[in-house]
This record gives structure tokens, C-alpha cells and sequence, in this order.
């Protein structure tokens, strides 16, 4: 029986390693083809470009894709006699063992206290999903979806009245005009392009578990229920007509995938229920011998099939003409920078995410940020003997420090702020009137941007745990776009504006 528990743990281990660093195959063509198909020259290129390359390291070097491993889901079927509480048991330890080793970053943070846990176990984490079944083998299945995807799953009441595509009422019509609006309403936000896993119909809390259920599915099948076949299809064409484009940049690719579901529902009640995915779509699965615990099949890909690399040329595919920054920035550095510059990074920086802002309000900082360039960003760090190593260090959503970021700017004297998926008009103003930037990496780009930190100099508020600690990092070509600039320009609002206008046109004329 220890032998079993000990195989089976290994493959649940292997199964979150290669679920956090290996993208699927059937992700990987649809990320290709949208390299290949969006605009050359584009912000956009630029930014597919960037995230290939990405999925290559992530491959290279077994590590994480995306620093956001968010919150392991995991979808088990179990045969009849196979103990789920001792299955149950091995999950868990599997995931602490995962984040031991770097694959998977502490996420499970304590709704009350705020305290991060540092090993991804607490109440109802990891998130297990039971299911019996009558065949004998037990097939456990994995997705891990990040915090700024998660945030942008919403949840429609039909009939609704929906900006910029109006009414939408209680048929497929309706339900296509939420599907239109759900990617609109991500932006860069998501990390887009992204995929989006939809139920209409059941009730609240199941239309989710069902959505979430639906990017389980290849993005290269076909629905059976025909009429769901052409809702999907249809969805993809006009979705990406919007132009929402990667990162939000604007361009021709904003969907890789849309999975629709319909389930039985109250009479009273019509929801439309939306898990949207971003293109870092990490999802695998496998089955494993009932009695010894070993793999017997991988889903979704053939372990023996040949990887081939996505990216064309490795790094950034830089121009000659980008801007180059050593922060600490004098205000000078900043007012000259415009939205659509490229800016190499090189020098100190500081990672702050959502704790470190809120101390921030109230207390001083334990650094000097005059000057200072601050990182959205919750890296995944290991220590090495008395040493710190990132090893995934991708942008989180900037958009939750907005209630911060412009008092922050104005107190302490920080030059240029780097996320993803832009910030509102008081942090917009705040930049105007401090000299200050906003600069959007690539979201998603983990290993990108981990090869950039040459050394890590200091961490502070550790106790806030690794990812919401504040890391004193020396980077050397970290590679960004100003989004928004100190003289009131916003990439995000013009994309926001422009999509939200060519989402109108798609709605026939009075069907609004």
C-alpha cells in the first residue's frame, strides 16, 4: 500500500509539473496560428512573439508558464472501491510537494487573516471535484487557471440590458450577444487572446462548476448539439472581429476557444455563466492504474509526440528603436516617453501587489521609491543555500491597485509603475500631474521576464508571503510597452472605446 501511495503521489506530481510548464498541443496550434495570422508589425505580433518564446522556456527549463498557477481545480473519477478520501489525500500532498519544488506558486491565502498558507493547502484548497464511475482505471484531470483570468468570469441574468449590444433576451440570440460582450469586457485583462468555457442555464454556483467544466474540452472538437456547434463558431468569427487583440494591444486575435453547454434550469432563472481562460490555457489529464497508481495514459497529448518550438527567434524581437531606462527615473525620463514606445529596462526595481499597496496607504515604505520603477508582479521565488532565486516573474492585473496607485504616486515619488491590462482615470491623472508612466508587459510571460532578473538584492514584508512580498530585483533588458503616458494618453481607454464601437457594429440593426 506504501508503494501504490508512493507511485501515486509521483504521478499526480508529474501530472501538476507538466500541467504547469508544458502547454497542450491543441493550445499551442491555436497560439501559433495566431501568431501567424495577426497583423505584422503590430503591438500585438509583438506581443504573440513574445509569449511564444515563452512557451519554449517554460518547456526548456520545466518551468512555469505563468507565475499565477492560480488555484489548482482538480475533476477525479474514481471506480467503485477506490477510497476518495485516501485519493483526496494524496492530491494534497501531491500539490504541497509541487510547491516545494517551484512548480506551482503559494496561492492559498486565508480569506480572514490574509495569510498566506505557503504551500497551497488551507480550507477547501486545493479544489478536488468527486465523480464515480463505472470504469476501472482512475482518471484525474487538472486546470490551472490564474487570478486575472478568474477575475474576469462573469455571470449573465437573461433577459439583461448589456453595454453596447443592448437587450439580450432569453434565447441563443441573446446568449450570443453575452458571449460577444464577456470577451469584450476582458480586455488586457485576461491576457487575452483567451478561451472562453460557457453553461446556459442550471443555477448560479453549478452554472460556474459547468462553464469551468466546459475548457476541459479540445479547442479543435466539434459540439454535437448542432445548434451549439454554430453558437461557437459564430462566436469565434465575430469575437474576433472586435479587436481586442493580445494583451489588450488591440489587433486581430482575442479568442482561441469557445466550449458552450446547455443545462436544465428554473423557470424563473436564465443564466449565462462564463469561465474565461487566458492564452496561457492550462489544462491536462490523466489515468492511472487503480491499483498501482502509475500513469497509463495522458489526455489531451501523446508523451511521445515531438515538441516543436513556437517562437521563430528567441527574446524580444527588438527594433534598434526602443527607449532605454535606468531606474531611479528622473522626471525628465518619463515626460518624454509617449504611448506605443518600446522601453528596455535596466536597473533596480520592486515588485508590490495588492498587500503591498494596501500597507503602503498606511505606512511608509521599508525602501526608497523615489524614483523607483514598481512591479506588479508576484514572482514565484526559491531559496538556494542563503540565496533567493525567481524562477517565474511574469505582471499581475494592474487594475486592482487602482483604489491605491495614484496616492502612492503622489507620497512617495515612484516613476514608473509596470503591469498588465492597464489602470483607470485617477491613476491616468496622477501620472499627468506626478511625471510618471505606466508600462504594460507581457502578461503571462513568466519566464521571459525571470531571465531578466540578474539578481534578487532584498525582500521586504515577507510575512505577507512570497507572492505579495515587496523584492528588491536587479534586471538587465526587461522589455515593456508605455500604455499610459504623463500626458493623459491611455492605450487601454482608445482599445476599450474603439472595441466597445466595432462590438455595436456586430449586433444587427435593431436587435439592440
Amino acid at each position: 500500500m506504501k508503494q501504490m501511495a508512493s507511485t501515486f503521489r509521483n504521478s499526480l506530481v508529474e501530472l501538476i509539473t507538466q500541467t504547469s510548464t508544458n502547454l497542450p498541443p491543441d493550445v499551442r496550434v491555436a497560439m501559433g496560428m495566431a501568431v501567424e495570422e495577426e497583423t505584422p508589425g503590430t503591438q500585438a505580433e509583438q506581443a504573440l512573439k513574445i509569449i511564444a518564446t515563452n512557451i519554449d522556456m517554460a518547456l526548456e527549463d520545466v518551468a512555469p508558464i505563468c507565475q499565477d498557477t492560480g488555484m489548482p481545480t482538480f475533476f477525479v473519477h474514481t471506480p467503485v472501491g477506490v477510497s476518495q478520501i485516501k485519493v483526496k489525500a494524496e492530491i494534497t500532498e501531491a500539490v504541497a510537494e509541487a510547491t516545494r519544488l517551484g512548480k506551482l506558486r503559494p496561492n492559498s491565502v486565508d480569506s480572514l487573516t490574509g495569510k498566506n498558507s505557503g504551500n497551497n493547502l488551507g480550507s477547501e484548497t486545493p479544489v478536488i471535484h468527486f465523480e464515480q464511475w463505472e470504469e476501472e482505471d482512475i482518471e484525474v484531470k487538472l486546470i490551472l487557471k490564474g487570478g486575472g483570468c478568474e477575475n474576469k468570469n462573469i455571470q449573465y441574468s437573461l433577459p439583461a440590458e448589456l453595454e453596447h449590444v443592448g437587450n439580450a433576451g432569453r434565447d441563443l440570440a441573446g446568449v450570443k450577444k453575452c458571449l460577444l460582450h464577456a470577451v469584450w469586457q476582458a480586455q488586457g485583462q485576461g491576457c487575452a487572446p483567451g478561451a472562453i468555457g460557457v453553461c446556459i442555464g442550471s443555477d448560479r454556483a453549478h452554472g460556474y462548476f459547468l462553464a469551468k467544466d466546459q475548457l476541459f474540452r479540445s479547442l479543435d472538437d466539434v459540439n454535437p448539439h448542432p445548434a451549439l456547434a454554430k453558437l461557437e463558431q459564430e462566436v469565434m468569427e465575430e469575437a474576433n472581429r472586435i479587436g481586442v487583440g493580445a494583451m489588450g494591444f488591440g489587433g486581430g486575435v482575442s479568442l482561441i476557444g469557445c466550449k458552450v453547454m446547455a443545462a436544465n434550469r428554473l423557470p424563473a432563472s436564465f443564466f449565462v455563466s462564463v469561465a474565461y481562460d487566458c492564452w496561457a490555457f492550462r489544462r491536462l489529464g490523466v489515468r492511472l492504474d487503480a491499483g498501482t497508481g502509475a500513469i497509463k495514459k495522458w489526455l489531451y497529448r501523446d508523451p511521445g509526440e515531438v515538441v516543436t518550438k513556437m517562437a521563430k527567434t528567441e527574446g524580444f524581437p527588438l527594433t534598434g528603436r526602443e527607449l532605454i531606462l535606468n531606474p531611479p527615473l528622473a522626471e525628465d525620463d518619463v515626460r518624454r516617453l509617449r504611448v506605443g514606445d518600446v522601453v528596455v529596462l535596466s536597473g533596480e526595481m520592486y515588485t508590490g501587489r495588492d498587500a503591498v499597496h494596501a500597507y503602503l496607504m498606511k505606512n511608509p515604505p521599508p525602501v526608497d521609491l523615489h524614483g523607483a520603477a514598481l512591479y506588479h508582479c508576484g514572482p514565484v521565488a526559491l531559496k538556494q543555500g542563503k540565496a533567493w532565486a525567481i524562477t517565474a516573474a511574469g505582471p499581475t492585473t494592474s487594475i486592482r491597485e487602482e483604489p491605491y496607485q495614484a496616492e502612492i504616486l503622489k507620497r512617495y515619488g515612484v516613476r514608473a509603475v509596470i503591469g498588465k491590462g492597464g489602470m483607470g482615470q485617477k491613476t491616468l491623472a496622477a501620472l499627468h500631474e506626478c511625471g510618471a508612466v505606466y508600462l504594460n508587459a507581457i502578461g503571462g510571460a513568466a519566464q521571459v521576464y525571470a531571465r531578466t532578473v540578474q539578481e534578487v538584492l532584498d525582500v521586504h514584508l515577507l510575512e505577507f508571503g512570497i507572492p505579495e512580498a515587496m523584492w528588491r530585483l536587479r534586471v538587465k533588458d526587461f522589455v515593456a510597452v508605455v500604455t499610459m503616458d504623463s500626458h493623459g494618453g491611455s492605450l487601454h481607454a482608445d482599445v476599450e472605446k474603439a472595441t466597445g464601437d466595432n462590438l455595436e457594429a456586430l449586433v444587427p440593426a435593431g436587435a439592440k
